[in-house]
């Protein structure tokens, strides 16, 4: 996951080591703090993925994303081709996002209330 160019390790896209200091200011002074340092950046994939899954923003995103891929499916059909995702991401933006939020809004409040 790391990369070295020219004597600095990459990090992360927004991290990098050289000449042993991290530029956010963490000094990285031995093999074990450059490991520490890593993990902590990079947390283990199982545990940023329970987070991640359980979010709602994150289902919500899905549901989104499941809309304008069926978007995509049938207006590719229509015209005989495959329309690609930015312009059925941005037709169906225009054209139906605001009432399939709420309808999708409207319809979370009424099952949140029938569980009650």
């Amino acid at each position: 996951m790391n990369t070295e160019i020219n004597g600095a390790i990459f990090l992360h896209p927004l991290i990098w080591v050289h000449r042993k200091t991290v530029q956010i200011g963490i000094k990285i002074d031995s093999p074990v703090s450059l490991v520490m340092f890593t993990t902590a950046m990079n947390p283990p994939a199982t545990e940023m993925n329970d987070l991640v899954k359980n979010s709602v923003l994150y289902k919500e995103f899905l549901a989104e994303r499941d809309e304008i891929l069926r978007h995509k499916w049938i207006e590719s059909e229509k015209q005989g081709h495959d329309i690609g995702f930015e312009k059925a991401l941005l037709d169906w933006i225009i054209k139906y996002r605001s009432a399939w939020r709420s309808d999708r809004a409207k319809a979370l409040r009424d099952q949140s209330t029938t569980k009650e």
